[in-house]
């Protein structure tokens, strides 16, 4: 069997990356979230906070009319937006690691970035927003109305992110080739779905 890569797109509070460190686990192959962010930053020379605000905020006014100079040691970049230059970093970075061998990427276009190989698998985890804000009061220590803005926010964001980029609809059945609600599958389903046909034979 040759390598497969496992991309999963998530709502916030989803339990989208917890289903990512399992499989990581269970598959023992690496997971890949805040790590493209710090291998972008490093690529870019920038700070790992810098790309992070830009890879939630690709939208962002400023950040859309900020250039980077010549000296970032990414050529692709000059005279480029940050945002599209991070954008670019990462897209980068995704398509090194799937190269590399096996691993699970979360967020950040995984999908799109992989769509011409074969062996990704892309998924996307949403959960009913009972769920997600109980999920989000508990590890953040919110209230229920804070994490009902949280959530707002952040899946805004990501959908934005995502739809910039791809030109896809961020959580459609178009863009992903599974759709799973934690809240009615429950994780140990998920994770089985998942594993499956990361196991099988042949996509």
């Amino acid at each position: 069997m040759s390598h497969r890569i496992i991309t999963i797109g998530r709502q916030f509070g989803s339990g989208g990356r917890q289903l990512g460190q399992r499989l990581s686990q269970e598959l023992h192959i690496p997971m890949y979230d805040r790590e493209l962010v710090e291998m972008a930053a490093d690529k870019l020379g920038l700070s790992p906070v810098s790309i992070e605000k830009v890879d939630e905020s690709a939208l962002n006014t400023f950040l859309a009319t900020y250039q980077l100079p010549l000296n970032t040691g990414f050529p692709e970049s000059y005279g480029l937006p940050l945002n599209d230059t991070a954008y670019l970093a990462q897209s980068s970075i995704i398509e090194t690691l799937a190269k590399r061998g096996s691993c699970i990427i979360i967020g950040r276009c995984g999908d799109y970035v992989l769509r011409d190989n074969p062996d990704c698998i892309n998924v996307f985890i949403c959960a009913s927003m009972e769920d997600r804000k109980k999920r989000i009061m508990e590890r953040y220590h919110m209230k229920e109305r804070e994490a009902v803005s949280a959530i707002k926010s952040a899946d805004k964001r990501r959908k934005n992110y995502y739809e910039t980029y791809t030109g896809r609809k961020w959580g459609s059945i178009d863009s992903h080739q599974m759709l799973l609600n934690i809240s009615l599958l429950g994780e140990d389903t998920a994770a089985y779905l998942i594993r499956s046909l990361y196991e099988a034979p042949a996509i």
